[in-house]
Formats: structure tokens, sequence, C-alpha cells
């Protein structure tokens, strides 16, 4: 039976040469924020049902909100609203058929997601 000469090549050779896009990047975003929102959901709903439930089990759940953990939960969840609204308001535009061209589409990636953060801080020192 002969050899058989195995060539090395790359699993992927896009891969050597992709460069993430902003419009890809923020439309993963979108995606991401829009999952990771059920964390704070789920932590708010739960602080509330221990308020209606009993003192004890509203200490712990407080304690756990007003964590460090919490804390992150919430602020994320914050940006994650902020960026959303904003992406919202792209998408928006995009319906009218405006800002479509890829230079653009970028520009308005970047807004999103530095707005998004400015917002959030914003909020956050008014708070």
């Amino acid at each position: 039976m002969a050899e058989v000469k195995r060539v090395e090549r790359p699993l992927s050779p896009h891969l050597q040469i992709y460069r993430p896009q902003m419009t890809s990047v923020s439309s993963i975003l979108t995606r991401i924020t829009g999952n990771a929102l059920i964390v704070g959901v789920i932590l708010a709903v739960w602080w509330l049902l221990a308020a209606a439930t009993s003192p004890a089990y509203f200490n712990v759940a407080n304690a756990v909100a007003t964590s460090w953990f919490g804390d992150l939960v919430f602020t994320g969840s914050l940006w994650a609203v902020w960026y959303h609204y904003l992406a919202g308001l792209r998408h928006l535009l995009w319906d009218t058929g405006r800002g479509m061209d890829i230079e653009t589409a970028e520009k308005l990636g970047w807004a999103c997601v530095i707005g998004s953060v400015v917002l959030t801080l914003i909020t956050i020192i008014l708070v």
C-alpha cells in the first residue's frame, strides 16, 4: 500500500486574515446584552419576591443584591439597557433606508458602544 503524504494545512484559513468588523461586533453585542439582561431581571424579581416572603429571606436576597455581585449585575444591566436603546434607534434609522453604507454603519456601531457607556456613567452619577 502506498504511503499518503499529509499536507499541513490550517484548519480555518479565513481566521488568519479575518478582522472583526464593527457591524458584526455590534450585532453580537446586541444578542449578548439581551440575554445578559435576564440575569438582572432574575436578581430583581428574586429581591422583590423575598421582600414579599419574610424578613429573614429578604435579608439574604438584599445582601446579595447590594453586594459587589449585585452591583456588577445591575450596572451591567443598566449598560445593556442603554445599549439596546441606542441600537434600537440605529435600527429605526436603518428602517428608513438611511445609514446603510459600511462607513456610516461602523460609525453608528461605535456610537452605540460609546454612547451606552457614557449614558451609563451619567445615570450612575445622577442616581
